[in-house]
C-alpha cells in the first residue's frame, strides 16, 4: 500500500514538473502541491480510485486558491 501511495505521488510529481517550460505563478505551484497532496491523502484515508481523484481535485482547488493569495 505505501509502495502504492509513493509510486503515485512521484509519477504526480513528475507529470506536474515536466509541464513546466517557464517559471510557474504561485497558484500553478499550489495547484500541484495541493493536487499531489489531496490524492495521496484521498488515496491513504478512503482508498481506491475515487478516494485519490477526488483527494485530487479537492486538494488542486484548495491549493490553486493559497497560491493565488502568496
Amino acid at each position: 500500500m505505501i509502495t502504492k501511495i509513493l509510486m503515485s505521488a512521484a509519477a504526480a510529481s513528475l507529470i506536474a514538473l515536466t509541464g513546466c517550460g517557464t517559471n510557474p505563478t504561485n497558484a500553478q505551484i499550489g495547484t500541484a502541491t495541493g493536487a499531489v497532496l489531496g490524492g495521496v491523502a484521498g488515496n491513504a484515508i478512503l482508498g481506491g480510485t475515487l478516494g485519490t481523484v477526488g483527494g485530487a481535485a479537492a486538494g488542486a482547488l484548495i491549493g490553486n486558491e493559497v497560491g493565488k493569495k502568496n
